[in-house]
């Protein structure tokens, strides 16, 4: 952690004093700036890292986090949240290769299984070359929503059991 200590100049160290007193932002961008104020190295009375985290209440890798963020990528970065990488986008299973999913998960299992599991449908559509790559999660989501449900008269509900009379009279 020695690696990442640097000081505060002047400009930067009265703009965390003043998003500090001001108090208002966001709590994680106010720990971070208290973290780079009780972590500056110039005014001479440097704190340990954990004496930052006792008096912060934070881990100790929040910390180190920050001070490198600090002197790797500036004041902005280091008081910012990161975001969180963008999620792939969904693959949606529609239209004809909905329906060759269908066929194939109606057909009979390979050579040595019972039946099909979402990881060999997945598999197999790659293999036959309807699409390149598949998530199980997508063949998971594309059958759920099919009305075929087998072993049953009504698509996607269970079977209604008959209830008892609730006529009030007396059963002897």
């Amino acid at each position: 952690m020695d690696k990442y200590r640097g000081p505060l100049d002047a400009e930067e160290r009265a703009a965390l004093e003043q998003l500090v007193n001001v108090g208002k932002g966001a709590a994680r961008k106010l720990i971070h700036a208290r973290v780079l104020l009780l972590a500056d190295t110039s005014p001479g009375d440097e704190r340990p890292a954990t004496a930052i985290v006792r008096s912060l209440g934070i881990s100790l890798r929040t910390v180190e986090r920050v001070r490198r963020r600090f002197v790797t990528e500036g004041l902005p970065a280091a008081l910012d949240h990161r975001p969180q990488p963008a999620r792939p986008g969904e693959i949606r299973i529609t239209g004809d290769v909905e329906r060759k999913l269908i066929q194939l998960a109606c057909s009979d299992p390979p050579e040595g299984r019972c039946h099909w599991t979402l990881q060999l449908l997945a598999d197999e559509r790659v293999v036959l070359g309807l699409v390149d790559r598949v998530s199980v999660e997508a063949v998971r989501q594309a059958l759920k929503k099919t009305p075929a449900s087998p072993g049953s008269s009504r698509p996607g509900v269970s079977r209604r059991t008959p209830m008892p009379s609730s006529s009030g009279a007396w059963k002897t």
